[in-house]
């Protein structure tokens, strides 16, 4: 379960957004001032903050300079007023990820709330190597090598398999693939897309008939799952 700080001193909003995460799932602390929000921000188990700007003792830039100084990565959902312009804009220059004006409807904090935590959990797992079975790939080296010995992919194979892992869990549509691996002035076909899985099937799964890594999903595209 996600944790989420809001460091928010009007205490109606504090207690709604609190409530409402709550009802989301997500696990809730809160802070009143800009020096309980800044350190409670510190700790490594907290995964969003939402930050007012307008806060007491430290405000919400100097909250956000602080954090990024200290090499805090947590990413940082602003919350300034309209006539905060240039507030706001200094807030993503200090490192903020996000911002949302008030008033503020939920459903679109909820929404950015949620685009944030995807990011950060995609890029979580942008690493330069990565395992499933008896494959593993090196993408600096751009090597593929199966049970230890040198799998020979060609780029483009590689660059399928690497989105592939990318989006893990998630359907991948050929549409996607084309778009981002071929590119669309390119011209492929959806054909070339199923070629080039299946060309890949033979060379990373054990029965390739039966595969278990990546599999179909019909109608829709592709699955990545290891």
């Amino acid at each position: 379960m996600k944790k989420i700080l809001v460091v928010e001193d009007d205490a109606a909003i504090r207690t709604g957004l609190a409530e409402a995460l709550v009802r989301e799932h997500y696990q809730v602390q809160t802070a009143a001032d800009g020096e309980a929000g800044l350190s409670k921000g510190k700790a490594k188990d907290i995964d969003l903050i939402i930050l007012d700007l307008m806060l007491p003792l430290i405000n919400g830039e100097e909250v956000c300079r602080n954090l990024r100084e200290e090499g805090i990565s947590t990413p940082i959902l602003i919350l300034t007023s309209k006539r905060e312009e240039t507030s706001k804009v200094l807030g993503l220059e200090l490192g903020a990820d996000d911002y949302v004006t008030k008033p503020f409807s939920l459903l679109e904090l909820l929404a950015r709330i949620k685009a944030i935590l995807r990011r950060q959990r995609k890029d979580a797992d942008k690493t330069d190597e990565f395992a499933f079975g008896h494959v593993k790939l090196d993408f600096k080296k751009h090597e593929v090598t199966r049970r230890g010995k040198p799998l020979k992919l060609t780029v483009r194979e590689f660059k399928v398999l690497k989105y592939m892992i990318e989006h893990k869990g998630e359907v991948v549509t050929r549409d996607m693939l084309l778009d981002e691996v071929w590119g669309y002035e390119n011209f492929p076909t959806t054909r070339t897309v199923d070629n080039y899985i299946l060309s890949i099937r033979h060379k990373i799964e054990e029965n390739p008939s039966n595969p278990k890594f990546i599999l179909t999903i019909h109608t829709a595209g592709y699955k990545f799952t290891c």
